[in-house]
C-alpha cells in the first residue's frame, strides 16, 4: 500500500480506506523503476527495432551492451532510496532511443544513423562516468536527457550550464543550452535563467517597446545521491532562448559525474516522504521521492489528516473520506498522465518533466488548502469550496444575490469538464437560480458540506441526443460529454494562494 492511503487508514480506524492496490492500476501508473532496464533494439522478432544484422554492421550491439553494463555498474554504486530513480531514469533513456530506433527504421537516413549512434555514445559515458559520495553540489551531473555543471561564484551562488539533449528521432529532437545564477534561497539555491538579449541593431521598434516576458527559473538542491533541479516556466508568452528550443526537460533528478572531488560542501540529506522510496510503486511515488519540496507536502498531508478528523461531524467525516480516496487515486494519475500528456498529440512520447512536477505539486498543495484551511464552522454558501474533481467559488451580497463560479473536472480528461457559472438568491435559507429551465442550477448545504446541481445525475441519464434534449431532458450542463453530469459535493475551504487563483487547467 501507498504511504498516504496507509496512514490515512490508521488515522481513520475503523473506516479504514482500501489500499492503493484497491483501484485497477494501468500499466503507465506503476513506477517505471519497474520496468526492465535492458536495452532491446537488437533482434530478429516482432518486438525488435533493429535487425540483428543491422545491429552488428553499425555497432549497435556493442554500443547497447555497453550502455547495460556501465549501468549496472553505476546502479551498484547508489544506496537503496536512490536505485529507483537511476533505474527509471535508464527506462526513460529506453523509451527515447527505442521511438528514435522506430523512426531510424522508417527513414533510413545517414544523418538519423549518425545521431542514433551519437546518443548511445553519449549515454554510454554518461553512465561510465557516474559516481557517488560527492559532498557537495559543484562540478558536473547527468541523467537521460543531458548533463549540467555547477561553478561556485562569491556569496555561496553558483552559476549553472545545461546542455539537455532529448532525441526522439527524426525531427523530434528536444535540444536547450541555457545558464542561470543562482544563489541561497530557502534551502534551495534559485534564480531566472540568464537570457542574451537580441542587441538593439537586431530589433524592431514594436520589439523595443513591447514588455520582455518574464523568463523561467530553475532551483535546486540535493536529494540524497542526487542533484534536484526544479525548472519554472509562469509566464506561456515566454517564447524560448536562442540556443533552447524547449525546456521542458529540465526538471528532473541528476547524478554525479567524473572523478573531480567537489571542493563545496551541502547537506546531502534525503527528505523523505511518508512511503518507503526503495519501493516506491507508482510513477507519482517516484516523483515524490525525488522531489524535497513534493516529500515535505505528503509529510504535511498526512499530519493535516491526522489533525482534522476530530474536529468533523460524522456525516462530514465520513464524505471526507471517501473524497480522500478519490484523491489519492488523482494523486496516482497525476504525474504520468502530464509526463505524456496525450492531447499533446504530435509529442505525447516527449518527457514533459516541469509540467508533469508542477501538476503534482498543485495538486498536493490545493489538498493541503484544504485540510489544513477546513472551514468548519462556516455558515451559509459564501466561500470557496473544494472537493477531490471540483471547485466552486460563492460570493453574496447584503441584498441576498448570490454568484457562484468554478468547475468540475474528470481526472486528465479535458473534454470532461462542468463550468459553474450561477447567479440567483437566497429565499428563506434556499438558494434560487436566476435560471428559467427544467433543470436549474442549485445550491445547499448537507452538514458542513455544499452540494451543487443534486438533481443533475438524473438529467444526464436521457440526454442521449446531440441537443441534449432527448426523452424531455433539460440541455447539458458539462463541455463535449452531454452524458456527464454536474453534480458534486464540496466542503469548506479557507482562503488560500493555492485554490484562489482559477485557472481552470486539465486536470
Amino acid at each position: 500500500m501507498s504511504a498516504l492511503p496507509r496512514l490515512i487508514a490508521f488515522a481513520v480506524a475503523a473506516s479504514a480506506l482500501p489500499p492503493t492496490t484497491a483501484f485497477a492500476m494501468d500499466d503507465y501508473l506503476r513506477a517505471s523503476s519497474s520496468a526492465p532496464t535492458a536495452i532491446t533494439l537488437c533482434g530478429d522478432t516482432s518486438d525488435d527495432r533493429i535487425k540483428t544484422a543491422d545491429c552488428r554492421k553499425a555497432g549497435t550491439d556493442r554500443l547497447v551492451a555497453q550502455i547495460d553494463k556501465a549501468f549496472d555498474t553505476a546502479l551498484a554504486k547508489m544506496p537503496a532510496n536512490v536505485k529507483p530513480l537511476l533505474k527509471r531514469d535508464q527506462a526513460w533513456f529506453n523509451e527515447m532511443i527505442i521511438d528514435a530506433a522506430e523512426v531510424l527504421a522508417d527513414a533510413d537516413a545517414d544523418e538519423l544513423k549518425q545521431k542514433f549512434a551519437e546518443t548511445l555514445r553519449r549515454r554510454a559515458a554518461a553512465l561510465e562516468a557516474i559516481a557517488s559520495g560527492r559532498p557537495g553540489i559543484a562540478g558536473s551531473w547527468v541523467n537521460a536527457f543531458g548533463s549540467i555543471t555547477l561553478t561556485p561564484a562569491d556569496g555561496g551562488a553558483y552559476r549553472l550550464a545545461a546542455d539537455l539533449r532529448g532525441d526522439y528521432g527524426g525531427e523530434r529532437r528536444r535540444t536547450c543550452k541555457l545558464t542561470a545564477d543562482l544563489k541561497p534561497a530557502g534551502g534551495w539555491l534559485s534564480g531566472p535563467v540568464v537570457i542574451e538579449r537580441d542587441r538593439p541593431a537586431d530589433k524592431t521598434k514594436a520589439d523595443a517597446a513591447a514588455t520582455p516576458a518574464k523568463p523561467p527559473s530553475l532551483k535546486l538542491r540535493r536529494q540524497g545521491e542526487t542533484l534536484r533541479i526544479v525548472g519554472t516556466i509562469d509566464d506561456e508568452d515566454w517564447d524560448g532562448l536562442n540556443d533552447c528550443s524547449s525546456m521542458w526537460q529540465v526538471t528532473g533528478s541528476y547524478f554525479a559525474a567524473g572523478k573531480d572531488v567537489a571542493s563545496d560542501k551541502s547537506d546531502t540529506a534525503f527528505a523523505a516522504p511518508t512511503f518507503d522510496c526503495t519501493k516506491p510503486e507508482t510513477a507519482t511515488d517516484e516523483e515524490i521521492c525525488a522531489d524535497p519540496d513534493l516529500a515535505a507536502n505528503d509529510q504535511r498531508l498526512n499530519r493535516a489528516w491526522k489533525a482534522l478528523q476530530p474536529r468533523l461531524d460524522e456525516a462530514t467525516r465520513r464524505a471526507l473520506i471517501d473524497d480522500q480516496r478519490n484523491w489519492v487515486k488523482s494523486q496516482t494519475e497525476q504525474y504520468p498522465e502530464f509526463l505524456h500528456p496525450a492531447w499533446n498529440k504530435q509529442s505525447s512520447q516527449v518527457h514533459f518533466t516541469v509540467d508533469a512536477r508542477d501538476h503534482v505539486n498543485g495538486l498536493q498543495r490545493e489538498r493541503l488548502a484544504l485540510l489544513e484551511g477546513f472551514d468548519d464552522k462556516r455558515s451559509g454558501l459564501a466561500g470557496i469550496w473544494l472537493a477531490y474533481n471540483a471547485v466552486i467559488k460563492v460570493t453574496a451580497d447584503g441584498n441576498g444575490a448570490v454568484t457562484a463560479k468554478g468547475w468540475k473536472w474528470d481526472q486528465g480528461d479535458w473534454k470532461a469538464g462542468c463550468d459553474y457559472e450561477m447567479t440567483g438568491k437566497m429565499a428563506g435559507g434556499t438558494f434560487r437560480s436566476d435560471e428559467r429551465r427544467k433543470n436549474p442550477d442549485t445550491l445547499e448545504r448537507d452538514h458542513a458540506m455544499l452540494i451543487v446541481n443534486r438533481l443533475d445525475d438524473v438529467f444526464a441519464k436521457k440526454r442521449d441526443g446531440k441537443d441534449g434534449t432527448d426523452d424531455g431532458a433539460d440541455e447539458a450542463k458539462c463541455k463535449r460529454r452531454l452524458d456527464n453530469s454536474s453534480p458534486a459535493r464540496l466542503f469548506p475551504a479557507r482562503p488560500s494562494p493555492d485554490i484562489d487563483n482559477f485557472k481552470g487547467s486539465i486536470r
